[in-house]
């Protein structure tokens, strides 16, 4: 009988991992997310700090049931999730699923499924790192608070099926805004006067800024030939 279990992704590392940890070790796959917000309603308390409701995902069930059943057979169990936010996130959500403490050494994470990689990262397991989960929660709830309220407008608006999100409705209110500028911009004319120097043998170009430290526009053809015959009368 095993003494460890190795929680990872999918199946497919699950199976190449086992092959490199041997027998004392038996390697299960979450097949991804095991919880999430609910579909049916938004799932966050705006009203308490943002306070997200996670649900076991419609189909995991079974998932759990038997990584639960597998725990109570080992010494200690491992969550071996992708190396980024979101891995950082299933990692903790198994470890509340399954009665975890996520502040003990239970996190193993390795960049490459090669041997050499795998076995080195278990000789150094952490605990779940919350920032990462905190980043991955702040994404997913913006995600949410964003796409559930604005995709209904849409499906109303445009096209049933339509999705909107964090990142394209921001996007989509860039242009929108930009577009507005444009539609409100008024053609204005405006003229400038360079003068072509020379001091000591050397060549220079300046430009009529004003006068002394006030600014001055020129917005026609009549205001340049003031300006220059007021030059020139210098």
């Amino acid at each position: 009988m095993a003494d460890y279990l190795v929680i990872v992704e999918s199946p497919a590392k699950a199976k190449t991992i086992g092959k490199y940890l041997g027998a004392r070790y038996v390697v299960k796959a979450s097949m991804g997310h095991v919880r999430d917000l609910p579909k049916s309603q938004l799932g966050v308390d705006v009203s308490h700090h943002f306070e997200p409701k996670y649900i076991t995902i419609r189909g995991k069930g079974d998932v759990l049931k038997q990584l639960r059943e597998s725990s109570k057979k080992v010494k200690a169990v491992y969550l071996a999730a992708d190396p980024d936010r979101e891995g950082e996130a299933i990692a903790w959500h198994l470890a509340q699923s399954l009665e975890i403490d996520p502040n003990q050494p239970c996190r193993v994470v390795f960049n490459e499924i090669t041997k050499q990689a795998v076995k080195e990262a278990f000789k150094h397991p952490r605990k779940v790192n919350m920032d990462l989960v905190h980043a991955q929660q702040a994404r997913r709830i913006l995600d949410r608070l964003v796409g559930y309220r604005i995709s209904p407008l849409l499906w109303k608006k445009v096209k049933r099926g339509l999705s909107a999100g964090r990142v394209q409705s921001v996007a989509v209110r860039l242009v929108v805004d930009r577009e507005r500028e444009i539609r409100a911009f008024v053609p204005e004319e405006y003229w400038t006067v360079t003068a072509f120097c020379q001091s000591n043998g050397e060549n220079f170009k300046a430009q009529f800024h004003g006068y002394g430290k006030n600014k001055v526009e020129l917005h026609s053809e009549q205001e340049v030939a003031e300006l220059l015959s007021r030059l020139c009368e210098s």
